[in-house]
């Protein structure tokens, strides 16, 4: 069972460098025990993915918001859907190493029809864990929510972000 985050670390290496899993049109993360679990999405999800970013860029202060970001956690590595990152967390997070531990300020989670509350609350409070100071849980239709330790009535790091997307 691999139990360190430089165990999850190292794992996601070996996976990242498998050319038999380099090009699966799947979002790729693990569970604790190192094992890879594919999460197909429909183009729907790559929309509002893009959606997302386009809002980062529009209301966040200046910063980063690349899709699939990976977090190395004590639950596996996570791929957030989309994140936004300053340059100063993106700097702090490059020195804990690939994926990094540390997460970026916003991570962002796409639901889909096969997702449950309880998976997305085990994320939530995984993210907030390894740094993040908000995470946004957006609807098939787009609409947000903003967490922190507790819902949020919006985002304080964007605070004129929209509920929907």
């Amino acid at each position: 069972m691999r139990t360190t985050l430089t165990e999850q670390q190292e794992r996601w290496n070996e996976i990242v460098a498998d050319p038999a899993l380099r090009d699966l049109p799947y979002k790729v993360e693990t569970n604790a025990r190192g094992q890879i679990i594919l999460s197909p999405h429909k183009a729907h999800h790559s929309d509002l993915q893009e959606a997302l970013q386009d809002l980062l860029r529009a209301h966040a202060p200046k910063g980063r918001q690349p899709p699939e970001y990976p977090i190395a956690t004590p639950a596996g590595v996570k791929q957030t859907d989309v994140v936004w990152m300053s340059p100063q967390r993106g700097k702090a997070m490059k020195e804990t190493g690939d994926p990094p531990t540390l997460a970026p300020e916003i991570c962002v989670e796409i639901l889909s029809a096969s997702n449950t509350e309880e998976e997305m609350q085990a994320k939530r409070e995984l993210y907030l864990k390894a740094g993040a100071e908000e995470v946004w849980i957006v609807s098939e239709d787009g609409q947000i929510r903003f967490f922190g330790e507790a819902e949020l009535e919006h985002s304080t790091i964007a605070p004129d972000a929209p509920m929907c997307v």
